[in-house]
């Protein structure tokens, strides 16, 4: 999972517009998700003879206290198993706080190792200053230490923000085949990502069992392990919990791919679960 939400950008220097994909009520009492949900996911790899499940994600849910604001903390982390660490070792950390009235990102922290790359991000989103911006301390093994400012605007988001606000999309206010933009820090800049619909579909999912579906397709960011030139595929319950139960992301040599493994805590009955 946490290979994935590295993957969602395009486009750098986005302007001041503000992107918005069309959502649902985002108080908290109508959200898709809230505090006790637990996702885990496993990843497979495909190149070549190689067509193996090579690690798991977790993405964790609860509430806190932040600066006095009732908000949501998001944990993620990722791993490879000890057998794919021979070849390509993964780690992903991620920390995400933000209010849950709104889902107004607060603060981001990030701590990657892929192969011999590292990355540690924290943001701080400062919302009252005049011009509101991020305050960005950001290391990259390639770039060294930095602190900067980095825009802000009401539909920026870090990765784990945006995931969950993305999962309270209005579908019925989305018209298939368009693009739907936001922006999203990571690093040292701002990007842009635009979303798809393409429609609901069932699929099969290993280990889970029969799911109705929608099929969304997401921009990836060409960098260390995607190559940029092709879209991720995102299938959600067609459920109010909207929760990822696969996809699929050509990275620089194969195929990555996720896949639900358990979950617990929905907000919501499963009800697109037809058939395990």
């Amino acid at each position: 999972m946490c290979l994935s939400l590295s993957a969602y950008a395009q486009e750098k220097n986005v302007d001041e517009a503000t992107y918005c994909v069309p959502v649902k009520s985002i108080s908290e009492e109508d959200l898709a998700f809230g505090a006790g949900e637990s996702l885990t996911f496993t990843m497979h790899y495909e190149w070549g003879a190689i067509n193996s499940d090579v690690g798991t994600g977790t993405v964790k849910m609860d509430t806190v206290r932040y600066n006095g604001m009732k908000a949501f903390h998001c944990s993620v982390y990722g791993k490879t198993t000890r057998l794919f660490d021979i070849f390509f070792k993964v780690r992903e950390d991620f920390d995400s706080w933000f209010a849950c009235d709104g889902l107004r990102p607060l603060k981001f922290t990030r701590d990657t190792h892929e192969g011999h790359y590292i990355a540690k991000n924290t943001y701080i989103y400062d919302w009252n200053a005049m011009e509101p911006h991020i305050d960005a301390d950001v290391y990259s093994s390639s770039s060294g230490q930095r602190n900067l400012e980095l825009p802000l605007t009401p539909c920026t988001y870090d990765l784990p923000a945006l995931f969950f606000f993305a999962r309270n999309m209005d579908i019925d206010n989305i018209v298939p085949g368009k693009k739907y933009p936001m922006t999203f820090a990571i690093d040292d800049d701002v990007y842009n990502v635009y979303f798809i619909l393409y429609g609901r579909e069932t699929i099969k999912v290993k280990g889970l069992g029969t799911v109705k579906t929608i099929k969304f397709a997401a921009r990836l960011l060409a960098g260390e392990v995607f190559t940029g030139e092709e879209d991720m595929m995102i299938w959600v319950t067609d459920d109010d919990n909207r929760i990822p139960v696969l996809f699929e992301a050509p990275i620089l040599v194969g195929t990555a791919s996720g896949r639900l493994k358990s979950y617990s805590g929905l907000k919501h009955p499963f009800t697109s679960l037809i058939r395990k």
